[in-house]
């Protein structure tokens, strides 16, 4: 984005320096798989410390905004109206596990609506960045949705939940009901990245749930200012608390979130 907005030049510079330390973090990974103790507090640690240089970062430059972050309490601003949302590794399995499929996710709100957001994976150096009304980006060059037509012809990501988790049933009927419609379906790990490959035309929707803020706020963004379109998996519900979300190209958004619904 060549006229980024001083916020959104916030976002990405504390989003590039907490991505320094996961990168280095990351690359002690792959040591750690072969120890007894395992690399989950690793993890937990590099979590929490992206999450500190973010919110140093977005502090500094603008004091007097709210703070709602996967790793920390949420803090109310002296401006009452702003907020940053914030998921500083988005993607955690991956990263545990050593897999190069993961991102940092800010996100700006105003009144109750999302109007920056910022995704970024270090591992392969992109930027995806979008603002209310200025379109989406990665590393400066515009991106739009896919304009496929045909489901047949479709791809689409989604989440799979872990061993036990209350959504998982309704997500493996969901997966059965729209497996033989689709051209595939694809489990990549960071939900931030699904919206953002939606954003770009790479995936033609996507939809996940048990998501908080933090996992979608920029996402949701980039795929809106890229010509799609998301909305809450449940019929009539708030986006944000319904915790589950559809998204997809504008040829797929009503057929996708039919089926859905329907299993």
């Amino acid at each position: 984005m060549t006229q980024a907005s001083a916020n959104v030049n916030v976002m990405i510079r504390a989003a590039r320096k907490a991505a320094r330390g996961l990168v280095r973090d990351f690359g002690e990974v792959e040591n750690l798989q072969v120890s007894a103790k395992g690399p989950g507090d690793f993890v937990s640690r590099a979590d929490l410390k992206a999450e500190q240089v973010i919110r140093e970062e977005l502090t500094e430059a603008r004091p007097n905004y709210g703070w709602l972050g996967e790793e920390s309490e949420e803090v109310k601003g002296a401006d009452p109206t702003r907020r940053w949302i914030v998921d500083p590794l988005d993607g955690t399995t991956n990263f545990l596990h050593g897999i190069p499929h993961w991102a940092v996710s800010i996100a700006l709100e105003h009144k109750g609506e999302i109007v920056a957001g910022v995704v970024y994976d270090p591992a392969k150096d992109e930027m995806f960045v979008a603002e209310k009304g200025a379109g989406a980006y990665v590393n400066d060059r515009r991106i739009r949705v896919s304009g496929r037509r045909e489901m047949a012809d479709m791809i689409f990501g989604t989440g799979i939940p872990w061993a036990g988790s209350r959504d998982l049933p309704s997500t493996l009927r969901e997966i059965a009901a729209l497996s033989p419609r689709t051209a595939g379906i694809r489990r990549m790990g960071a939900a931030a990245l699904d919206f953002a490959y939606v954003a770009a035309g790479r995936l033609d929707g996507f939809w996940e749930h048990g998501l908080r803020p933090w996992d979608m706020a920029a996402g949701l963004l980039l795929v809106r200012e890229a010509g799609g379109f998301a909305g809450p998996l449940a019929e009539g519900a708030e986006i944000f608390e319904s915790r589950g979300v559809v998204a997809a190209n504008a040829n797929a958004f009503e057929p996708l979130t039919k089926i859905l619904r329907e299993a």
